[in-house]
């Protein structure tokens, strides 16, 4: 039977050179744990919140500056524009024109309906004497045609123009002008045109006249402005015969209103 044999525990010479001895290589092999390398943990980069709500506020203040500033200047530019035109009210003391309907004669007036009542016909012409007046000292208005329409409870009974003039600083300006018409009526106007001939007091007419004016204080000349002149108080009587009748006008008012429009709304 053979012997068996066991490795020495001191370490063994070669040459005079040390052996490192078996029993450190066993006990490190017994512990393979302790060679094993580490793992490091991947980098990850913390979120830069201080950045981001820095960031934020510094927007947030840009806008409200911006804002503030914004408001400051529109609310200059109104108190400048107050104070201009407070400044030309003092110097100028601007007023509206005025309207007066002198006379208005009717020369035909007639309502005809066929046999089979199916159908009505209004025919009419009418002779308007009108005049303005410019009550201003430094304000010139300079106006395009007038385009006119007599009506009678909301019927539209004439239609008629005036030329473009200029009326001057404290200006008087007479004109005339022929309203006609010659129109079918469908049956609710005949019925309200009916009843308004048929008044003792007479036929209510009402006249209203839309142009655009054009204000100039000496070198300044302002935008195109629609205004409207509404002229009520008038009563007529149908002509009898060949004569034409005459309105009464001694009751009637003209008022002159600005026509603003912004965009398909005119006010």
């Amino acid at each position: 039977m053979t012997d068996r044999v066991y490795p020495s525990s001191k370490p063994t010479t070669n040459g005079g050179a040390a052996v490192p001895a078996v029993a450190n290589t066993t006990a490190a092999t017994a512990n393979p744990s302790n060679t094993k390398p580490q793992l490091r943990q991947p980098y990850r980069p913390q979120p830069q919140y201080h950045h981001r709500r820095h960031r934020r506020s510094n927007c947030h203040c840009n806008f409200c500056c911006c804002c503030f500033w914004s408001i400051l200047i529109i609310l200059a530019l109104a108190l400048l524009a107050a104070i201009a035109g407070a400044a030309v009210y003092i110097l100028y003391r601007p007023h509206r024109p005025e309207f007066t309907l002198t006379s208005v004669r009717i020369a035909k007036l007639n309502l005809t309906t066929s046999s089979d009542l199916s159908t009505s016909h209004l025919t009419t012409l009418f002779n308007l004497t009108l005049s303005t007046k410019n009550p201003n000292n430094h304000l010139t208005f300079s106006y395009e045609p007038f385009a006119l329409s007599l009506s009678s409870s909301d019927v539209q009974i004439g239609n008629g123009s005036i030329p473009a003039f200029t009326s001057g600083t404290k200006n008087s300006t007479f004109f005339r002008s022929i309203l006609s018409t010659s129109q079918d009526l469908d049956v609710e106007s005949v019925k309200s045109l009916r009843s308004d001939l048929r008044k003792k007091t007479g036929v209510a007419l009402k006249l209203q006249m839309d142009t655009k004016v054009k204000v100039a204080m000496g070198k300044l000349k302002s935008k195109k402005v629609g205004i409207r002149v509404t002229c009520e108080g008038i009563k007529g009587a149908v002509p009898k015969g060949k004569s034409p009748s005459v309105a009464s006008v001694a009751n009637s008012k003209c008022k002159v209103d600005l026509r603003i429009k912004i965009w398909k709304w005119t006010f």
